[in-house]
């Protein structure tokens, strides 16, 4: 199953010239997918050069497991765990954030409505609760929340107590056709071009998966692993996320006053915020899925001794 989903890489050499700055250093791609990101990475890469690249999908571990190369490793984890690393071990960190193509277009995986499968949503299927489960007692105060605040879904209200009055009529949701067409019933006015539902999968994914929690915790890991001068560079792929990653730049590439002691010493800026890139024009039309990528570069500043 792992070999059947195809992955094209986004900003794949324009991330990978940007995270590599010295072929000896030791780097890390926080979502390996199918490695596209992380096979470039070893070709720049000497015999002293080191990868470590995390991903929470089984199906991406299998497919890491399979590159015979002393210079990586693969971790079955999350990127929040970037901060067991040793701290100002890494030359760079890669973030790309979101779903990998074969996660899509397999329907046994449940994150798209456009082919019926079984509602899950996770990345990691092993582990935690599916769409499905959730969605099957969450109140709907609860289910608002999220699908309002992750989806930016102006009927989130509606959309919930959709989908609690249907499992009090007929049981819980079970597949992603059913969620789709309540969803479709029930949004009455829809973007040019969008899919009703799309909004609803969007947040539904991001809360099963915790992923913005998780890139809060793996953009402060980041610091704390990052070597001086070492990049940090991550791919973001709708707003929610690119604004977290801006807002993390932006705040530690200026020096913090705490305001509970003004008259100590600010503590000096960690980051260095280096650009901004989208793809380019033949790039989204070789792969429209690339077209809401927003690639940032920051640079860790030198460690106050």
């Amino acid at each position: 199953m792992a070999g059947t989903w195809q992955h094209t890489t986004v900003l794949l050499n324009e991330a990978v010239e940007a995270l590599v700055t010295k072929p000896d250093g030791t780097y890390v791609d926080a979502t390996f997918g199918r490695g596209g990101h992380s096979r470039l990475i070893l070709s720049r890469l000497d015999e002293v050069g080191r990868l470590i690249a995390f991903d929470k999908d089984p199906e991406a571990v299998a497919v890491a497991n399979a590159i015979d190369d002393q210079r990586f490793a693969i971790r079955h984890q999350g990127f929040a765990a970037l901060g067991e690393l040793p701290a100002a071990s890494v030359t760079g960190v890669l973030l790309d954030i979101g779903v990998s193509s074969p996660q899509i277009d397999n329907p046994e995986r449940g994150f798209s409505f456009r082919n019926d499968g079984p509602l899950d949503m996770r990345m990691d299927p092993t582990r935690g609760q599916s769409a499905a489960q959730w969605l099957a007692t969450a109140p709907v105060e609860q289910m608002t929340e999220v699908i309002r605040d992750y989806g930016e879904e102006r009927f989130a209200f509606q959309v919930a107590k959709a989908i609690a009055a249907r499992r009090q009529e007929r049981g819980p949701l079970a597949t992603t056709a059913e969620l789709a067409e309540l969803v479709a019933r029930t949004v009455k006015t829809r973007e040019q071009g969008q899919d009703p539902a799309t909004r609803t999968f969007q947040a539904l994914r991001i809360f099963v998966n915790a992923e913005l929690e998780e890139l809060q915790q793996a953009l402060e890991a980041s610091l704390h692993v990052l070597e001086p001068d070492g990049r940090l560079v991550v791919i973001a792929f709708h707003s929610l996320e690119d604004r977290t990653v801006k807002q993390f730049i932006a705040k530690h590439s200026r020096d913090q006053v705490d305001r509970r002691a003004p008259f100590a010493a600010p503590k000096p800026m960690r980051l260095e915020a280096l650009g901004r890139v989208k793809p380019s024009v033949d790039e989204v039309r070789g792969n429209p899925r690339s077209r809401s990528a927003i690639m940032r570069v920051a640079r860790r500043t030198e460690v106050p001794a």
